[in-house]
């Protein structure tokens, strides 16, 4: 499965060597390229129907996320050929660099299980389960998902510009928020910037948001960053790179198996991909997730 668009182009120029290395480790190899989410979805499913022994993901942390929607709960294994511009899933997975071995442990079927997480965003009466979504990294809600969404809105710049744009009308509007958590069935309450709840460790490309977080524990590990200044905010940023911002007297981490996230006017986004506004909960769901491994 690719996304042609991933990376600027870049997996697109992956797809024929990937295939190429598939079919010398002695794959017969099934092409897809999803024009969209729900066309990658569709085509995963179908493919996953139709008995396919490993899909392999060509493409980066979005391609990732969709695909996992067809393939958490399965059991048939996912290896990623990291092609996108953040490749977090990929860089905390680790695996085969180069496409000899991957193709290899594809043809081998040595994989493993991890953890991933599954938000239901509506537990309102007639809701309709076509609107949970399973998740890998990294879950925000706050300051960070308010800049994807105003960035999304954006119709210029092109390029990282626009995300420097949509920092900055953020930053301007910096207000702390009521966020309401409900941990492990344990009601808390926050003043808070952000908070991202982690199956893994990092997101945004390398963003070690929550840096002791494992995606074979069991759990999520999950960080409320609490009232912050606009320079206090600009200070803390770039501490995410190494996940010292932890250390930080206003960030918090606690360890969870679900937690319910509650706060007005705030929309949650899981793997750097849209889910929907605020109420969600999230559940930690043990070994739903099968990869290739070296």
């Amino acid at each position: 499965m690719a996304n042609p668009s991933a990376g600027r182009g870049r997996a697109a120029r992956l797809v024929e060597p990937v295939r190429a290395a598939l079919h010398a480790a002695g794959l017969e190899v099934l092409l897809l390229a999803g024009r969209s989410a729900g066309e990658s979805v569709a085509l995963t499913r179908a493919a996953v129907a139709d008995g396919v022994a490993a899909v392999v993901a060509v493409g980066g942390d979005g391609l990732v996320h969709w695909v996992v929607q067809a393939l958490a709960g399965t059991g048939v294994p996912l290896a990623v050929v990291p092609a996108g511009t953040g490749n977090d899933f990929a860089t905390v997975l680790g695996g085969p660099r180069d496409l000899g071995s991957l193709a290899a442990a594809v043809a081998a079927g040595r994989s493993a299980e991890l953890d991933a997480g599954l938000a239901v965003v509506d537990e309102a009466p007639g809701r309709s389960a076509a609107a949970d979504r399973w998740w890998t990294g990294v879950l925000c809600a706050g300051f960070d998902s308010a800049v994807n969404e105003r960035a999304n809105q954006m119709r210029w710049p092109r390029g990282p510009r626009r995300y420097d744009l949509a920092v900055f009308a953020e930053l301007s509007a910096l207000r702390p928020r009521r966020l309401v958590l409900t941990v492990d069935g344990q009601r808390q309450e926050h003043e808070m910037t952000l908070v991202a709840v982690g199956n893994g460790p990092q997101y945004g490309g390398g963003m070690r948001i929550c840096p002791a977080a494992r995606m074979d524990d069991g759990l999520f590990d999950i960080t409320v960053v609490g009232p912050l200044r606009r320079a206090e905010l600009v200070r803390l940023k770039p501490r995410l790179r190494t996940g010292r911002h932890v250390e930080h007297p206003s960030v918090q981490v606690i360890q969870a198996r679900s937690v319910r996230l509650e706060c007005p006017d705030v929309i949650a986004y899981a793997d750097g991909e849209r889910l929907a506004p605020l109420p969600v909960t999230l559940t930690c769901v043990p070994s739903a997730l099968r990869v290739v491994v070296p």
